[in-house]
């Protein structure tokens, strides 16, 4: 029994220095950074922002790469400057739904653009959407010319051939692929990240990364450990019921985090996010 009540008394004493030296509580689930988020505004918010930022601190979501359609919800996140969220504000190009089909070939959207990125705390334009050979409008590359000018990310819901476009238009643009291609061949990913080392891949919707019973597959395994520092995770927030079931998303993600060595599951969860935009934070 005395040796029972040592035990107990050491793993109490282990414990507590564990918190005192980090700080963080051993249960504590791993830290977030939504890099795929949005507050649509279109005509209202399903969440009012007080019970948006409830919902960040409940899932430790610690920073959000924060959208909205029209980019009224993404002002309300920045006007807020909540205490342990960082926001990074995204221009979206669109005022209503019907523009994700029409704004690579409409001027005003780029008048947009430009205008909303007079407030000074862009940090990157997107998403937005773009498939194969439409990439190659005009407007397309002025935009990311203007990216580029201003130091800004795109974030480009695009299948490859798009992407590869959108680098042509100019090799120094830098690029947060949204989806990471969908149910793109790993093969096909690893290769463009190889060709493309200003390609960053959010992981929102990617099929392939778990097994039906949710275990890490060896394909993704396998990219992860190639290529710890170029992937991103995301929610997409673009309907109500990613919304309500945003804890599962984000239980969803550290369900295979879990998986992976803890450096890489760090980079992954929030580590990646937070290098690319910790110059300007």
């Amino acid at each position: 029994m005395q040796l029972l009540r040592a035990m107990r008394a050491g793993l109490g004493c282990v414990a507590i220095a564990l918190f005192a030296a980090t700080g963080v509580r051993a249960a504590e689930p791993i830290e977030i950074f939504d890099a795929h988020l949005h507050y649509n505004w279109e005509p209202k918010p399903y969440y009012q922002l007080d019970e948006v930022l409830a919902l960040f601190k409940k899932n430790r979501v610690t920073g959000i790469l924060a959208t909205s359609r029209p980019n009224t919800g993404t002002h309300a996140l920045v006007d807020a400057k909540p205490d342990g969220l960082w926001v990074v504000p995204f221009i979206r190009p669109y005022r209503v739904r019907a523009d994700i089909q029409s704004w690579f070939g409409d001027p005003v959207i780029f008048d947009l653009v430009q205008e909303e990125f007079k407030r000074g705390y862009y940090r990157g334009i997107g998403e937005f959407h773009l498939s194969g050979k439409s990439a190659e409008n005009e407007w397309v590359k002025k935009t990311v010319d203007f990216a580029v000018a201003n130091d800004l990310y795109l974030h480009a819901h695009a299948d490859d051939e798009a992407v590869e476009i959108l680098m042509r238009h100019n090799p120094k643009a830098r690029i947060i692929w949204a989806h990471t291609g969908f149910g793109l061949s790993s093969d096909r990913v690893s290769a463009m990240l190889t060709k493309y080392p200003k390609l960053w891949g959010e992981l929102s919707y990617r099929s392939g990364v778990v097994d039906g019973s949710g275990k890490l597959t060896a394909e993704w395994r396998a990219l992860f450990e190639r290529y710890p520092d170029r992937f991103l995770l995301g929610s997409d927030t673009w309907i109500s019921e990613r919304w309500a079931s945003y804890g599962d998303i984000m239980a969803g993600y550290r369900a295979w985090l879990d998986q992976l060595p803890p450096k890489i599951a760090a980079q992954i969860a929030h580590g990646n996010a937070k290098a690319l935009f910790a110059d300007r934070r």
